[in-house]
């Protein structure tokens, strides 16, 4: 077998391998000074957060506790009254200036930048979608209660996400 032959198979395994990597299940880790903590059904951004940071943190504790309804905030204004997966983290990523309108859940698969951010995570997969934001969950299910937008620090399998994140977040 040449050098060639062997680079090529070398090659073609790493892509094999590559392809039968999972995304790591969403893991809540409290880090001082860079992680939000939750008190109730509200977020608490670390002292010191950006502003982006804090904006969506905000826009979180406004509709946390929200009804679940598919459709929900999605080509409506912000104000409405009940929330799917993607229009809740629209309605975040939006409030803070990162997105211009409310996308889909798998339109998420293709946002911003690929893998985790430094502050804000997106995870995606097809059919649903969820944001972390300075290490805490904001998600509309896989949490005790009704569904619906929430904080949450409960780990959450991320098997066929992928993760993206805002530019520079």
């Amino acid at each position: 077998m040449t050098r060639h032959h062997q680079w090529l198979l070398l090659f073609a395994a790493i892509l094999l391998l590559a392809g039968c990597a999972s995304t790591p299940d969403y893991v809540y880790h409290y880090v001082p000074g860079k992680t939000a903590v939750q008190q109730e059904n509200f977020a608490i951004a670390p002292p010191g957060a950006p502003v982006t940071v804090q904006k969506m943190i905000a826009a979180g504790n406004r509709i946390a506790g929200s009804p679940y309804r598919l459709g929900g905030g999605h080509g409506e204004t912000l104000a409405v009254d009940s929330y799917d997966c993607s229009g809740a983290v629209s309605y975040l990523l939006i409030s803070a200036g990162l997105l211009d309108s409310s996308m889909p859940s798998s339109a998420f698969r293709n946002y911003g930048n690929s893998g985790p951010g430094k502050w804000i995570s997106i995870y995606a997969a097809h059919g649903h979608v969820f944001a972390v934001v300075a290490g805490l969950r904001f998600d509309t299910g896989w949490a005790p209660g009704p569904q619906g937008p929430k904080w949450t620090t409960r780990t959450r399998p991320a098997s066929d996400y992928v993760i993206r994140h805002p530019p520079g977040w």
